[in-house]
């Protein structure tokens, strides 16, 4: 059997490994799951939640056990590894309690023109099959669930791919899951590269739903591949913090740089670039370099850090290149520009254009550039000319004009006076052209992995 093993990003250190599964491995985790669908969906909703309060119960039980994996598997802090493990616990039970509140309709012909009130339609949602669930390293735990407990409560099986870094994150997740009292096959996990068998499954006749979070490009790729098959996709972003010239610029400030640096901006709805008026840039500069100085940053081994080390190597050079290229191309450093290993200092740039990379690429790491505009029309233009259409940011002390940018921007989510951010779990939660395809939230997510089914009943017979 092969395998793949996980090292640590913190010190490099041996964690475990998982199997790399082969297309017939693969085969036959989907067959499980295929097969248990027939008999799970006809579960009474009641007894499939009460499975979801005893996993959220379990995983508050396994808290400590589990935020240590995440800081080693992944490199979070103590306290953000914690927190994603009971933030997960309250979104399974909110997922279970959505579930029993959302109901069917009836439907009377009479309330359309031409047709008589004898005819009525009953609408039920029904679940759509084996639905494949892809998860990102950054969140293995918060991202797996977020889209296995929707799934699960609504009826469907669920055959789970974790990011390969992350995975023994994600197998004890689903462990905690069986444990709980999911019958064999609800929930199956395939490991491995996502270079030999990621095309396989995604394309796998046996699968009826796709849902991912994970890069851009490789949801392009999926997207390609995939025919009728239905996706869910949270992909790439490059969220923009917008400051109008009324805005409290110490507070805009503090908002941005915990949005911007927080798990050294390995997340997709980080604040990835700062579009300020050109009147209080200089004003505004001085706050967020006060702010990035109060920043920890380190390996979260030796220190509680805010700034920690980058997933990979891979992933630092690529954030390197984009600080390279800024600076050969003039752009203004404010602060940071060093690196320790995969440990890249909190990094702020000024006088940032148009032809530099950083302006429109994501950089997954602790890098902020700021493109200063002399309007608030050109500050629109600069966020929408992306290609990326998360979300944005709008500061200011004046609401008229936050709504009126905010119906501007080409985004799923506008914050007025906060930080991008994924925000409560029952909000909607959406990107626009390549940031995403439907609509995640606890409602959204079982409506997106349930159909609706009419049965018309015709009562002058």
């Amino acid at each position: 059997m092969q395998e793949i093993k996980i090292f640590s990003p913190l010190d490099n250190s041996l964690l475990g490994s998982v199997k790399s599964m082969s297309k017939e491995e693969v085969d036959k985790e989907v067959g499980k799951a295929k097969e248990a669908f027939y008999s799970w969906k006809e579960m009474p909703l009641s007894q499939r939640a009460d499975i979801m309060y005893k996993a959220a119960d379990l995983l508050v039980e396994n808290t400590k056990k589990l935020a240590d994996l995440l800081m080693m598997e992944v490199g979070k802090d103590q306290k953000s590894a914690a927190s994603e493990v009971t933030r997960t616990a309250d979104f399974i039970r909110f997922t279970a309690d959505t579930a029993k509140s959302i109901h069917g309709e009836s439907i009377q012909g009479d309330t359309f023109s031409g047709f008589s009130k004898e005819k009525i339609a009953m609408v039920t949602r029904e679940p759509v099959g084996v639905v494949l669930a892809i998860s990102p390293f950054n969140y293995p735990i918060n991202l797996a669930a977020s889209k296995i407990a929707p799934a699960l409560v609504s009826g469907n099986t669920v055959v789970f791919k974790p990011a390969t870094t992350g995975s023994l994150c994600g197998i004890e997740l689903a462990k905690l899951f069986m444990e709980a009292g999911l019958p064999e096959g609800a929930l199956t996990v395939v490991t491995g590269k996502g270079s030999e068998i990621g095309d396989y499954i995604v394309t796998h006749q046996d699968i009826n739903f796709i849902n991912f979070t994970g890069s851009t490009e490789v949801g392009l790729d999926i997207s390609g591949k995939v025919h009728m098959v239905p996706l869910l996709m949270e992909l790439g972003g490059k969220d923009a913090a917008i400051v109008l010239k009324d805005a409290d610029l110490e507070f805009a400030a503090k908002n941005i740089v915990a949005g911007a640096f927080s798990y050294s901006g390995q997340r997709c709805t980080a604040v990835k670039r700062i579009l300020v008026l050109e009147d209080v840039a200089d004003e505004l500069i001085n706050y967020l370099k006060i702010e990035i100085e109060k920043l920890t940053v380190g390996n979260p081994l030796n220190v509680q850090a805010d700034v920690v080390p980058l997933i990979s190597e891979k992933a630092a050079d690529f954030v390197w290149e984009l600080i390279e290229d800024a600076k050969q191309k003039g752009a203004k450093l404010i602060i940071g520009g060093t690196r320790e290993g995969t440990l890249l200092y909190p990094t702020l740039f000024d006088e940032v254009t148009e032809d530099m990379r950083i302006a429109w690429e994501e950089p997954f790491g602790p890098v902020l550039p700021i493109l200063r505009v002399k309007t608030v029309d050109e500050a629109v233009h600069l966020a929408n000319k992306s290609e990326y259409g998360l979300q944005s940011s709008v500061f200011t002390e004046n609401l008229t004009d936050a709504f009126h940018v905010a119906g501007k921007l080409e985004v799923g989510t506008v914050h007025i006076n906060n930080k991008t951010e994924r925000g409560p779990d029952h909000f909607p939660f959406l990107g626009v052209k390549k940031s995403g395809i439907g609509t995640q939230g606890i409602r959204y997510s079982i409506e997106a992995m349930t159909r609706v089914k009419a049965t018309v009943i015709n009562l002058n017979r």
